[in-house]
């Protein structure tokens, strides 16, 4: 299978226990990464909110607790869209918020047609990153912004090397654990170490023609949110 078959069929395999996953191994710090930048975009007064690789909805319902009020959310995984739909739907949010299955590196939106656009834990996934930075410059109007959230390797040698300790021998066994999938939980900590460092990442944003682009280390490095403005 190509990549991108395979992140697909990873995810839909660990669709079932993705959620509760992820809050045990981020011991819940992820949804105040996402509170943070669900601030910064509704501070941005969008109309047309894109969510790239949302997965179960959790930074599509962020957006919309935080005010925004017009969200798609996309995904490649329709496992992880059926779990978001449930959840969205339990809150009373689908006048906000619509799910469905689309593709980041290939988006089925016009030109010009989107105010801001989050991807949250997902750019790292993507098959061709810089194909999918180009493909977001082509939907974003001029002046619309992109935020991404990814989680990082520390820079302070301290929080590397307990990061290190934690990242590569904890998730595998609780992953293997509760999921069942032996692979999804080693995959994790090999994706982030192997994502851009953050000086490259912004350069590949500025080549591919977003400007004002800035990075914010968020709990000691261990996210980063990256930001910047189509020209």
């Amino acid at each position: 299978m190509a990549e991108k078959a395979n992140i697909k069929a990873m995810f839909d395999d660990i669709a079932p226990t993705y959620d509760k996953l992820n809050h045990i191994l981020s011991l819940g710090i992820d949804n105040m990464w996402r509170h943070k930048a669900a601030r910064y975009i509704k501070s941005t007064q969008p109309g047309m909110t894109l969510d790239i690789s949302c997965g179960t909805a959790d930074s599509s319902i962020a957006l919309a607790k935080c005010g925004v009020n017009n969200i798609t959310g996309i995904d490649i995984s329709e496992e992880m869209l059926a779990i978001g739909r449930k959840k969205v739907a339990s809150l009373g949010l689908s006048d906000k918020i619509t799910l469905c299955h689309g593709d980041g590196e290939n988006l089925e939106f016009e030109d010009n047609s989107i105010d801001a656009i989050l991807i949250a834990f997902g750019i790292r996934n993507f098959e061709d990153k810089i194909k999918g930075l180009k493909e977001i410059v082509r939907v974003l109007r001029p002046g619309g912004t992109l935020t991404v959230l990814e989680l990082s390797v520390p820079h302070n040698s301290i929080m590397r090397f307990l990061y290190n300790l934690y990242f590569k021998n904890i998730p595998p066994f609780i992953g293997k654990i509760i999921s069942g999938n032996n692979y999804a939980y080693h995959y994790l900590p090999d994706s982030v170490n192997n994502f851009y460092a953050p000086k490259e990442f912004m350069n590949f944003m500025i080549q591919c023609g977003f400007e004002d682009v800035r990075q914010k280390a968020l709990s000691l490095g261990l996210c980063r949110m990256f930001s910047g403005r189509k020209s």
